[in-house]
């Protein structure tokens, strides 16, 4: 194959990960007329939200959840499930006819010379510029500990978590206290009489949904809460204290008669969970709300920071050509909301097309 038969072969740029991060570039790049390909490991569109649990619902409502070019399908101050949200990406996606391909893994990002090899379980892909959209969700983390437990005790990661019914019979413990710990406990020990024991924190603030008639995301964009730079005093402030807990009201469920609280979970042998006030004997099922890691060793000659994400400049990498989007705190706090990531894509287009 000849040279000129290559180059024609090679993409501008390759999108990796199909949710809102990769289709808001797409768009931006479609309306450049861009040669490119938007390559996503899920056999659908919108599949990175229907794997999450059932119940689960954006803290913003709909007004602020518009991606660039289409305004999210649904009444103001509605706040969508997760199949409206997948249900919008994939009508997103038809709207503006991107070129995707599904149930591609990209495996390794290698630069040869002034271009990238994307190796896929589906063969090579070669381009020229590459932006990585896989989000801030790769690793889900789970405590040393768990691999102590018995067998009999059913255990799962809130990444996995769909709905109450699989769960066995009996009490259970949900640890992790961030709004998955929280919203999961919430519908546990609602559907349940059993005990269901808490561990994590409960030394959090709490905002509710609206404030004085008006949502609290109408508060955090008059307020400019949302475009503080990670870089300001005010940004390093906000991004290193504790993220509270929107629109769950923690102090009624941890007030529940069946709903004991634990403190935080120390280790685990067999059937005995020691936790930093009592040693659990009873449990039956365990959910790790515990987070997770970014996983970018795929990337090669990448510079990473102490936190695992890669050195960038608003998703400019340290590396020609290769660009991130949908990172937390890729710019501002709102680079973390369905609606904010328009900012972000809009400023990376700008900067690279």
């Amino acid at each position: 194959m000849s040279r000129y038969q290559q180059n024609k072969l090679m993409k501008d740029f390759i999108i990796i990960g199909a949710a809102q991060a990769g289709l808001s570039m797409a768009y931006f790049l479609k309306k450049a007329q861009k040669d490119f390909l938007i390559i996503d490991r899920e056999d659908q569109i919108g599949a990175s939200w229907l794997n999450r649990w059932d119940s689960l619902k954006l803290f913003t409502p709909t007004e602020f959840n518009h991606l660039p070019g289409m305004d999210f399908p649904a009444p103001k101050g509605h706040y969508p499930n997760k199949f409206e949200v997948a249900s919008y990406f994939k009508h997103y996606a038809e709207k503006f006819q991107f070129p995707i391909q599904l149930n591609t893994l990209a495996q390794r990002i290698n630069k040869a010379d002034n271009y990238f090899i994307i190796s896929t379980d589906k063969g090579d892909i070669k381009c020229r510029q590459v932006i990585v959209a896989t989000g801030p969700f790769h690793i889900p983390y789970t405590p040393e500990c768990h691999k102590n437990i018995s067998d009999t005790i059913y255990q799962v990661h809130s990444n996995y978590y769909k709905t109450p019914n699989q769960l066995q019979k009996g009490p259970t413990l949900v640890v992790g206290g961030g709004d998955s710990g929280f919203q999961i406990l919430n519908e546990i020990s609602q559907n349940t009489t059993e005990t269901t024991y808490f561990s994590g924190s409960t030394d959090i603030r709490t905002l509710p949904q609206e404030i004085l008639g008006k949502t609290l995301w109408w508060w955090f964009t008059i307020t400019g809460f949302l475009s503080f730079s990670k870089n300001s005093w005010i940004g390093k402030m906000i991004s290193h204290s504790k993220q509270p807990i929107i629109g769950t009201d923690v102090k009624s469920i941890i007030n529940r008669d069946n709903v004991e609280v634990v403190g935080r979970t120390v280790s685990a042998e067999d059937h005995h969970i020691q936790t930093s006030t009592q040693k659990l004997t009873n449990i039956k099922n365990i959910v790790w709300a515990t987070g997770y890691k970014p996983n970018f060793n795929w990337i090669t000659n990448i510079e990473l920071a102490e936190d695992g994400y890669p050195k960038h400049h608003r998703g400019i990498s340290t590396t020609e050509g290769l660009y991130f989007i949908g990172l937390p705190w890729l710019h501002t706090r709102g680079s973390a909301t369905l609606g904010g990531i328009k900012k972000d894509a809009a400023y990376l287009a700008n900067r690279i097309l």
